[in-house]
């Protein structure tokens, strides 16, 4: 414990420095700005600013104190677009909008914009104080997953989607399954076989996630408004001067408090981020919540609190493994790892030792991050707020700006335009239809994951299957992905079962 102190000490003697508190602020400001840009996303932020970074000269420990702040301040940012445009900023960001949104279409934007900030803090805040004390211990174990585990937390993660979210099983897990269709498009990397390409060559390197996301929310978003518009059903969104309440912070306590754990445990394992995060930890509380459940994606605070205190929590989790043993948690924390060789600085356990004020500067100016993010973002809640009151017909054309030039400028393909407008007539049909798109996206995200685990585990083992159920940790995850979905349809059976007992 005293190892640690004297390292919190080094490390915000380099914080709390005039240069590096200026560049704290500069960071979160930026990330926020590019967080709540649909389809940026904190990997994008800090690989668009990693070069200005380097480039400008500014020493180790000031370039990384700066990709940080953009780096939880993007995982902030995220929810502004989530919850005021149905479009979240990346793929952590996904789960706010079951409830989040709803709350805006309520007229409580300003209440779960704060709720949500409050939940990042707490959330962001336990992660660093979790690294802090058992960073290292944590990383070693980390590293003891083998690629058969990652396929039993996929697993897991696939079964915590069968009661996520809407009123139909059936369509969650159907979406989930499209979600892995769109994620197997493109060359098989072991076999060099093209899959569902369709003689397209722009899609021969897969569908990329930005595509996706946008596409699928924020194109039909932009349809659904339309159809809205020419039937003359559109409505204008109340907007209020709602703020989070202590009656909400209450309610929500246990809550944030348990999905921060989550997150930050989640976000330690290599390669997982904070959209499996998020979704283990809506998942969680959907089931805690019991009978309350059923609010679940209407605008129930407890499912917008839960994955903004996972996701963010998780981008903590994520710089465990990258400071303690060089390995990227994440994929913003790969590109921080490559900053770190950039300056020539090799991470692991002896950075801690050979270069205390990169790695204590690092974490101690998280804890100033956080507490900048927090007072940045709580007044300006009723601004982004404000942003409802313009009119649909002025917002309907800010979202197509907001997709085409993003994702244009982002990817460069003009293909990609036609792939998002495609896929967005394709949203707004499974919308029609009452499916969530939040299954499709996760299951996306985590289809690729999947895949490539369960490859390199039958690879290990010379495609003997049983190596996916030897090991302690695999066999606890499928335990408890059959405890998922058989629960629930037993209490299920149970409550109609007892009325008829009683008679």
């Amino acid at each position: 414990m005293g190892e640690v102190l004297s390292g919190l000490t080094t490390g915000f003697g380099v914080a709390l420095m005039p240069f590096n508190l200026m560049l704290v602020l500069l960071g979160c400001f930026a990330g926020t700005l590019i967080g709540a840009l649909p389809g940026l996303g904190p990997i994008n932020g800090v690989a668009i600013l990693l070069p200005i970074a380097y480039g400008l000269g500014f020493p180790p420990e000031s370039a990384l104190i700066l990709l940080a702040g953009i780096y939880y301040g993007a995982e902030y940012g995220g929810r502004i677009s989530s919850i005021l445009l149905n479009v979240p900023g990346d793929s952590g960001a996904v789960m706010t909008t079951l409830d989040g949104h709803p709350m805006a279409l309520k007229g409580e934007a300003g209440r779960a914009l704060s709720l949500s900030a409050v939940a990042s803090f707490v959330g962001g805040t336990i992660a660093v104080i979790l690294m802090t004390l058992f960073g290292p211990l944590l990383a070693k174990f980390a590293v003891t997953f083998s690629p058969a585990n990652y396929v039993a937390l996929m697993v897991f993660a696939f079964a915590s989607l069968a009661s996520l979210v809407g009123k139909s099983t059936v369509k969650t897990l159907l979406g989930a399954l499209i979600g892995l269709m769109l994620a197997t498009v493109g060359i098989d990397s072991n076999t060099g076989v093209a899959r569902f390409t369709f003689g397209i060559p722009d899609i021969l390197a897969g569908i990329d996630f930005l595509i996706v996301v946008v596409g699928l929310f924020g194109m039909a978003e932009l349809l659904h408004l339309v159809e809205q518009q020419v039937t003359g059903r559109l409505k204008t969104l109340p907007v209020d001067n709602s703020f989070v309440r202590w009656s909400d912070l209450m309610a929500t306590k246990w809550t944030i408090l348990r999905c921060s754990l989550i997150g930050f445990f989640i976000g330690v394992l290599p390669g997982t981020g904070a959209s499996v995060a998020s979704a283990v930890a809506y998942g969680t509380e959907k089931r805690i919540a019991g009978e309350g459940g059923k609010n679940f994606g209407t605008g129930d605070i407890r499912g917008l609190a839960a994955p903004e205190a996972a996701n963010n929590a998780s981008a903590g989790g994520a710089m465990v493994p990258m400071l303690t043993l060089g390995i990227p948690g994440s994929g913003t924390t790969a590109i921080l790892l490559g900053a770190l060789l950039m300056f020539n600085i090799q991470p692991g356990p002896l950075m801690f030792a050979q270069r205390p004020e990169i790695a204590w500067g690092l974490i101690a100016s998280m804890y100033v991050g956080n507490i900048a993010l927090l007072i940045i973002n709580l007044p300006l809640v009723g601004l982004f707020a404000r942003m409802l009151t313009i009119p649909q017909h002025y917002l309907t054309p800010l979202i197509a700006i907001l997709a085409f030039v993003g994702i244009y400028s982002i990817v460069g393909n003009p293909f990609d335009l036609f792939m998002i407008t495609w896929l967005g007539i394709f949203g707004w049909f499974l919308r029609k239809l009452d499916f969530s798109l939040a299954p499709v996206i996760l299951g996306f995200v985590l289809g690729g994951l999947f895949e490539d685990n369960l490859r390199r585990a039958l690879s290990i083992s010379g495609g003997d299957w049983g190596i996916l159920i030897e090991n302690w940790k695999s066999v606890m995850l499928y335990g408890l992905a059959l405890v998922v979905v058989v629960l629930p349809i037993w209490l299920g059976r149970r409550a109609r079962t007892l009325p008829d007992s009683d008679d």
